[in-house]
C-alpha cells in the first residue's frame, strides 16, 4: 500500500516531520499526506464511510455482494477488488473493530448513524465468515465437479454459498468502451437506470461527507483525494469524481432531494467556481475550501509530469505509438503510449527519430513513461498475422528494426537512460536493457517471455543476456564459461519475470551499476538526473564491441 499518512503532534518539530516524510518518500517509495489527529485519520475515516454507505444502500436496495462488486469497481475508477472482495482481503473482523472504533468517537458527525454494523454484518461475524482468514466471507474459493477453480457468492438471506452469479447491466457494458475515466463515472452515476440510482446515491453521500470534514481530519481536498487513492487503491479520489460528475449540477439535484449541502461547497458556488480542481495550459491548482480561493496544487520537488509538460510546451514529434518530449535542462524523453505501450510499427520509427534528435539538440535522451506499464513488450498479434500469410521477409525486415533501433539505443552519441516500471516484458525488456544505464522503478516485473508465446527474443535481449554472462565468467577466475551461459539460458528458456528491480539484478535484466528508485513518482525525474550526471561526467559514445566469447562446437555437444 503506498499511502503512510503523517500526524505531527503539537510538540513536534517541523524538521523531523520533514525528515520522516521524506525518508518515507525517497526511501521506502511512499506516497505521504499530512493528517490530523482525528479519529481513524483520512483514509479509514473516508474510506469506511464509504464501505458501510454502500452496503446500508445495497441491504435497502435487496442487491448481492457481486452486483454490488460489479458497480463499484473499475467502473467507477476504484479498486479492481471493489467492495466485496476488499472485504474479504481486509477480513471482515477488522472492518468492524475500525468502524465500531468511529461511532463512539465523533459523536458531532453528521452522518453519525453509517458507522451502526448492520445486523447483516453481526450475523456474518458471528458465523466467522470474516473472509479470506476464514476461507469464506462474502466470496468462497471452491471447485467444481471437474476441479476447475469457481468463486461462490453468500445468499445475504440463507447464509449458503451458492455459485456466483453475474448480472447483466447494459449501462456498465456500455461503459468499457468509455476509456476517460471523468467521462465513464458520469456517464455512469447520471445513468437513467438502477446502476445510475445506486451510484448516486452512495457516490453523493461519500462527497458530501468528505466535504464536511475539512478542515476537520485534513486542510485540503488535494490531502483527502491522495489519502483514499493511495490507501484504497482509487484512481479517481472524491473530489475528482465529483467534478467528474459535475458540482453545479449534481448540488442542485442534491437540493432537490432535501440533502444537506456543505456549507463550504455552497460558499465555493456562491463565489463563482464551478469545479474543484483547474488545468490551465498545464498548470493545476485546486480550490482551498478553508481559504475560499484557487491555490495552485501543493509542489512535489522531484516529480515530472509528462502529461503536464505536454500541455505547457507541446512535443517536438508524435504518432499513435510514441513522442519526443523536451523535458527541460537539454534532456528529451522517448514516451510510448500505445496499448500497454507495447513495440508497434509506430514506435521504432520513434526510436530512430529520438536519437537523430538528441544527437543533433539535446544532452541526452530518458526512455520513459506514465502509462501504467513500461512497455508489455513487442506486437504479436502483428507478428502473427504475418507469419499466417507466410510474409518471411515483413517479419525478417521488423525484427531487424527494432534490432538496429535498440543497438542505437546502445551506441548513441548521446547519453541514453531507460526508466522501466510496472510490466517492462519482452521488446520493452530488451529496450530497457540497451541504455548506458536503466533506473528502473522498485516495483519493476521484468523479464524476456517470447517463449510463452512460442518464439525467442529477438530484439537483442538474447545478445545481451549471452554478452553479460560471458563478461561475469571473464570476471571469475578460472571460471567455466558454460556454467554461467546455462543459467541465463535457463532464464530465457522458461520466461522467468522478475517481480521486482532487486530480483531483476539476480536475474541479469539489471545490472549492479542500474539504479533504482523506491517511489516510482520519481523515476522520470530520476532518470533525467541520471542524463545530466552521465554528461557531467564526459560521456563518451561506446564503441561497438568486438571482444565477444563464443564457445561454438563445444557448445553445441552440451
Amino acid at each position: 500500500m503506498k499511502l503512510v499518512e503523517v500526524i505531527p503532534g503539537s510538540k513536534t518539530s517541523g524538521e523531523i516531520a520533514c525528515k520522516i516524510s521524506g525518508f518515507l518518500d525517497q526511501r521506502l517509495g511512499k506516497g505521504v499526506v499530512p493528517a490530523k489527529d482525528r479519529p481513524n485519520f483520512i483514509a479509514n475515516r473516508i474510506g469506511v464511510f464509504g464501505m458501510m454507505a454502500t452496503i446500508h444502500e445495497m441491504i435497502a436496495g435487496g442487491w448481492t455482494p457481486t452486483e454490488v462488486d460489479q458497480m463499484t469497481g473499475k467502473a467507477i475508477g476504484h479498486a479492481s477488488s471493489a467492495t466485496f472482495r476488499t472485504s474479504d482481503l481486509v477480513g471482515l473482523d477488522v472492518t468492524a473493530h475500525v468502524t465500531n472504533n468511529l461511532y463512539p468517537a465523533v459523536l458531532d458527525d453528521e452522518d453519525r448513524d453509517v458507522f451502526v454494523l448492520p445486523e447483516l454484518i453481526q450475523t456474518l461475524l458471528d458465523k466467522k465468515l470474516l473472509g479470506d482468514k476464514t476461507k469464506g466471507g462474502f466470496f468462497k474459493k471452491s471447485k467444481d465437479a471437474e476441479g476447475k477453480r469457481v468463486i461462490l457468492e453468500l445468499d445475504l438471506n440463507t447464509f449458503e454459498y451458492k455459485p456466483q452469479e453475474k448480472t447483466k447491466f447494459p449501462s456498465l457494458d456500455a461503459a468499457k468502451g468509455i476509456e476517460d475515466k471523468a467521462k465513464r463515472v458520469k456517464a455512469l452515476v447520471w445513468g437513467d437506470d438502477r446502476v445510475g440510482e445506486f451510484l448516486w446515491k452512495t457516490t453523493s453521500r461519500v462527497s458530501r461527507y468528505a466535504a464536511n470534514r475539512i478542515p476537520e481530519i485534513a486542510d485540503t481536498i488535494v490531502e483527502i483525494d491522495n489519502a483514499i487513492k493511495w490507501g484504497f487503491g482509487w484512481e479517481v479520489g472524491v473530489f475528482e469524481a465529483w467534478d467528474a460528475i459535475g458540482v453545479t449540477e449534481s448540488v442542485e439535484r442534491m437540493r432537490k432531494e432535501g440533502q444537506a449541502i456543505p456549507a463550504n461547497v455552497e460558499k465555493m458556488l456562491a463565489s463563482g467556481a464551478t469545479s474543484f480542481y483547474k488545468n490551465e495550459g498545464g498548470n493545476h491548482s485546486f480550490y482551498d475550501l478553508v481559504a475560499g480561493e484557487y491555490k495552485p496544487m501543493p509542489a512535489r520537488p522531484g516529480v515530472l509530469i509528462l502529461k503536464d509538460i505536454k500541455e505547457r510546451t507541446g512535443v517536438i514529434k508524435s504518432n499513435p505509438g510514441a513522442s519526443l518530449i523536451d523535458i527541460g535542462d537539454g534532456v528529451a524523453c522517448l514516451e510510448f503510449h500505445s496499448k500497454m505501450n507495447s513495440i508497434g510499427g509506430d514506435t521504432v520509427p520513434m526510436m530512430n527519430f529520438a536519437i537523430d534528435e538528441v544527437e543533433k539538440n539535446f544532452t541526452g535522451l530518458v526512455v520513459g513513461n506514465q502509462g501504467g506499464n513500461f512497455s508489455a513488450g513487442a506486437n504479436i498479434m502483428m507478428l502473427l498475422l504475418a507469419a499466417q500469410e507466410e510474409e518471411w521477409d515483413d517479419i525478417n525486415m521488423m525484427v531487424r528494426a527494432l534490432q538496429n533501433a535498440v543497438m542505437r539505443l546502445r551506441y548513441s552519441a548521446k547519453p541514453v537512460v531507460t526508466a522501466p516500471y510496472g510490466l517492462t516484458l519482452g521488446g520493452g525488456c530488451e529496450i530497457a536493457m540497451h541504455g548506458d544505464k536503466v533506473r528502473a522503478a522498485g516495483e519493476t516485473y521484468i523479464g524476456l517471455v517470447e517463449v510463452g508465446v512460442g518464439v525467442i527474443p529477438a530484439g537483442c535481449g538474447t545478445k545481451e543476456m549471452t554478452m553479460r554472462a560471458m563478461d561475469a565468467a571473464a570476471k571469475a577466475r578460472d571460471a567455466d564459461p558454460l556454467a554461467f551461459l546455462k543459467k541465463t539460458f535457463e532464464t530465457l528458456g522458461m520466461g522467468k519475470v522478475a517481480t521486482s528491480a532487486q530480483e531483476g539484478r539476480a536475474f541479469g535484466f539489471l545490472r549492479d551499476s542500474d539504479a533504482i528508485s523506491m517511489n516510482g513518482d520519481r523515476l522520470i525525474q530520476d532518470a533525467k538526473q541520471e542524463v545530466l550526471n552521465l554528461a557531467a561526467a564526459g560521456y563518451v559514445q561506446p564503441v561497438e564491441r568486438t571482444d565477444i566469447t563464443v564457445l561454438g562446437e563445444p557448445l553445441k555437444r552440451h
